[in-house]
């Protein structure tokens, strides 16, 4: 089982950087694939992007590419989630999860572990 808790939200305005991270517990933290999830206010929760544990492989949302970046720091139980170039669509309840998936998993019941999240506001 893994423990999660997430950092590094805030108000920012468009055209700000954020980098998100994501400590986690225990010893296996290299065997799992790590993912971030937002949710705005009265819409469902939806993948952002996500890190294999196998092949260090990554994935994003079409809405994202090219301004995030997800990585991960296993020395450090640590993944991350570099946001550059940010829009007021942005503006969401950001989650950290992770499970032991060796693709990644689009859903958000891919995933059994997942932090307390961290609000990331973008003003225009």
């Amino acid at each position: 089982q893994v423990q999660l808790v997430e950092s590094g939200g805030g108000l920012v305005q468009a055209g700000d950087s954020l980098r998100l991270s994501c400590a986690a517990s225990g010893r296996t933290f290299s065997r799992y694939t790590m993912g971030w999830f937002r949710q705005a206010p009265g819409k469902e929760r939806e993948f952002v992007a996500a890190i294999t544990w196998s092949l260090g492989n990554t994935d994003y949302l079409d809405s994202v590419k090219g301004r995030f970046t997800i990585s991960r720091d296993n020395a450090k139980n640590t993944v991350y989630l570099q946001m550059n170039s940010l829009k007021p669509e942005d503006t969401a309840v950001y989650y950290c999860a992770a499970n032991t998936m060796a693709t990644i998993g689009y859903g958000r019941y891919n995933y059994p572990y997942w932090g307390q999240g961290t609000q990331v506001t973008v003003s225009s």
